[in-house]
């Protein structure tokens, strides 16, 4: 799980010391396991507790941990160091960008983990990517494509015969792959 040191633990109660309508504070990773992923601490105020969230005490404050984002907390750091300018809160998460997925683990998060693992690095050669848009509930993946992918003539193949072909392979609950991407801007297309 997170650790927040102590000098973390008292710059933290102490900011929340100066908020009137703060219950703490609540850490989350926006677009976990994947690239863009960002792990965030943010005033929990009434209202953005979640159902999933877990609560924990520390001196002088509360903490919720975001219930999508445990996976992506472990071995996550919260430190506080102070310098002539006052100080820095830092927080170093390992795993959020990449999470450690088995056959447990959400189904969203193995479909992120081939496609940034296995499929992405044969698509820069070209100067593509494609990523989850979302994952409906009758498990179809519906993929975004960009870069070089984006307009390309041959996108259609790349889809069928490569994207969905591992991702059905690999996750056989999976039902089905579509793609949501405008693909008449040609501008950054590979050809």
């Amino acid at each position: 799980m997170i650790t927040i040191t102590e000098s973390a633990q008292a710059y933290l109660a102490e900011l929340l010391g100066k908020q009137d309508d703060a219950l703490g504070v609540r850490v989350f990773i926006n677009q976990p396991g994947t690239p863009k992923a960002e792990t965030c601490i943010a005033y929990c105020r009434e209202g953005d507790i979640q159902e999933g969230d877990e609560e924990r005490a520390f001196e002088g404050f509360k903490a919720w941990f975001d219930g999508r984002s445990l996976p992506f907390l472990e071995d996550a750091l919260v430190d506080y160091a102070k310098d002539r300018m006052g100080g820095q809160l830092t927080i170093k998460a390992p795993n959020a960008k990449l999470p450690r997925v088995d056959e447990n683990s959400p189904l969203e998060d193995r479909v992120n983990y081939i496609l940034y693992n296995e499929v992405n690095p044969s698509l820069a050669a070209h100067g593509g990517e494609v990523s989850l848009v979302e994952l409906t509930e009758d498990k179809v993946a519906i993929l975004q494509f960009g870069g070089g992918c984006q307009g390309c003539g041959m996108v259609d193949m790349t889809l069928k015969g490569g994207v969905e072909k591992t991702l059905l392979e690999q996750l056989p609950q999976l039902k089905g792959v579509r793609d949501t991407t405008d693909h008449s801007d040609r501008s950054q297309a590979y050809y």
